[in-house]
């Protein structure tokens, strides 16, 4: 396998031919002459770039982390020392703090010193979102480079790895689970409340008595971590997020070359993926083993396109291993290992699914061994259709028709949900179908149609959670991106982070709170591209933009003689895909 790539400008797809490295991480893109965006960055593309994807010999050590910006990076780490902080009163407090029950500092976790404790929380996010939409300034403007990007959330990821858990409590069951398959039970028969202990007393009520809805591989490192935890349960957290860390370190290793393959730019690929609130407080901070999903899946993407099919089926294989919602990759790099073998297209495909079912087989079936369990994982998959909120698309058309002819008559709600969830199920089929067949000549198509149907997966299953979102973009994330649609991409990625409360109950029919999250999630979304959207800055208001003085009055002018038309200049044509969300 070759050496990773590195994450800085080089890589860039818009590198300029015969430039110096340092050039080519931060060559500005011209804006079209219609005033338009240039394509990946906003009008602030003009800005002269820092050179920071080549630091010179003996510089400093901010030159050989790529010169992060200042301002984002340590107004990202107070934020998250903040939400740190705040955990340990708000967060996903265990029911028996063995540090803080009973200790001086037991106040934090009660009655004013709880709310306290939000309050600090909600602070962390907001100044959070407030130095993402900064970098992510910078990141349009090519003031930075991917080096620079990926050190600024290494720096805001870091003190989540000590938090309690964060708009969560998943991280319990994972550890019960695990317990339980150390104690020689099947989590796929049995929840946790089958074996009373210090993890099933932290679990969420609502997973007490549900089997385990994850794959052999999650199983066995869950239960490694229980093995090397006994019963310190705060050692617990730690060692799993520790253990999903691999998760990012694969992704962040896979994503240079997949940008590059897939069309994108590396500091934005950056922005969107690591460096985003979701990844930081969710993936992390939550500690949520899509974590590892997300890294094995652009893993294998990336040794697919490389040549090595066989490994990259290998990697999502295992990626299905620890989340069955994986699965969906496999087609799509079929069609890559396809595309370089003899033969007529269907010919090519039958072989290369054949051979893509061997090696399935043989890295599941390993899997399964190695965590000593059974295939009765499978049925406990339908555990997550339990979950009824309308961040599944198909869940809450139901539930809104069902508040629609509630206005008439007294119905249950149950069943417009169910159909709608099978309304759902037929279009992503549709969508799954439509895509693959989209992709049948292979290459970097396919892994970003693939992309597209693993986002489509997680809004229209029966079950939504903010976490699912990061399956598709683990793979989007590098492709390219306008302006605009980043800006929607911090929109949505607030939203994902607040629908849920610190303490991991959701809050997603406080319709109040929603609102004034959308408005503050709105408003960091066109701060991206118009930095002080409200004009609060001293004298902004006081300022008026030059077309509205108005022009002296002076004597008519001579009509200029006509300008012959090869000498009239000509408006350059923006690159395809500038004003798409995705490219």
């Amino acid at each position: 396998m070759k050496p990773p790539s590195s994450v800085d400008g080089s890589t860039l797809p818009e590198a300029l031919p015969g430039a110096a490295p340092a050039e080519r991480a931060s060559a500005p893109v011209a804006a079209p002459a219609d005033g338009r965006p240039a394509p990946g960055g906003g009008p602030a593309d003009l800005a002269p770039p820092e050179h920071d994807a080549a630091p010179a010999s003996g510089s400093s050590w901010r030159a050989r982390f790529g010169n992060p910006p200042r301002r984002p990076l340590l107004l990202g780490l107070a934020a998250s020392l903040m939400m740190v902080l705040g955990g340990f009163g708000a967060g996903g407090v265990l029911v028996r703090d063995p540090l803080l029950t009973n200790s001086a500092l037991g106040f934090w976790r009660y009655g004013h010193g709880r709310e306290l404790a939000t309050v600090l929380i909600y602070a962390g996010v907001a100044l959070m979102l407030w130095a993402w939409v900064q970098l992510g300034r910078d990141v349009l403007a090519r003031r930075v480079g991917g080096r620079a990007v990926l050190t600024t959330a290494a720096v805001w990821t870091a003190p989540m790895l000590l938090a309690p858990p964060l708009f969560t409590r998943d991280i319990f069951s994972y550890l019960a689970q695990g317990g339980l398959a150390l104690a020689g039970l099947d989590p796929y028969a049995v929840g946790p409340d089958a074996m009373p202990g210090i993890f099933t007393d932290n679990v969420h009520y609502f997973w007490q008595d549900t089997p385990a809805p994850y794959g052999p591989l999650f199983i066995l490192l869950a239960k490694g971590v229980a093995w090397a935890t006994g019963n310190n349960i705060i050692l617990g957290v730690i060692l799993m997020r520790l253990a999903l860390l691999p998760g990012l370190l694969l992704l962040i290793w896979a994503l240079p070359e997949l940008t590059r393959r897939l069309g994108g730019r590396v500091p934005v690929a950056l922005w969107i993926a690591v460096a985003n609130p979701v990844m930081v407080i969710h993936m992390v901070g939550g500690g949520h083993n899509d974590l590892l999903v997300v890294g094995l899946l652009a893993a294998g993407a990336l040794v697919a396109l490389r040549g090595s099919s066989a490994g990259g089926i290998a990697l999502v294989t295992g990626a299905m291993a620890v989340k069955a919602s994986a699965a969906v990759a496999l087609p799509f790099l079929v069609l890559v290992w396809a595309a370089r073998l003899p033969g007529s297209r269907r010919a090519r495909i039958l072989k290369a699914t054949a051979a893509g079912l061997g090696v399935f087989v043989v890295v599941f079936a390993l899997c399964t061994l190695a965590a000593q369990v059974s295939l009765g994982w499978l049925p406990a998959l339908s555990a997550p259709s339990m979950i009824v909120n309308w961040m599944s698309f198909p869940t809450g058309v139901g539930e809104f028709a069902h508040t629609l002819v509630g206005l008439v008559a007294n119905v249950p709600k149950q069943p417009f949900i169910n159909v709608a969830r099978v309304i759902g199920a037929g279009v992503l089929l549709w969508i799954a179908v439509r895509q693959w067949w989209a992709a049948r000549d292979g290459g970097p198509d396919a892994v970003h149609r693939a992309g597209i149907v693993l986002l489509a997966v997680a809004v229209l299953s029966p079950a939504t959670l903010p976490w699912y979102v990061s399956w598709g973009m683990a793979l989007l994330a590098m492709v390219r991106w306008s302006p605009r649609g980043m800006a929607w991409v911090v929109f949505i990625s607030l939203m994902l982070v607040i629908v849920y409360y610190p303490n991991g109950e959701d809050a997603l029919y406080n319709w109040g709170y929603l609102a004034v999250c959308a408005l503050v999630a709105a408003l960091a979304a066109v701060s991206l591209l118009h930095p002080d959207p409200l004009r609060l800055a001293a004298g902004a208001r006081a300022r008026r933009p030059a077309s509205a003085v108005p022009a002296p009055v002076t004597a008519p002018a001579r009509a200029p003689a006509a300008v012959p038309a090869s000498a009239a200049p000509t408006a350059a044509v923006p690159a395809p895909g500038a004003e798409s969300g995705t490219g």
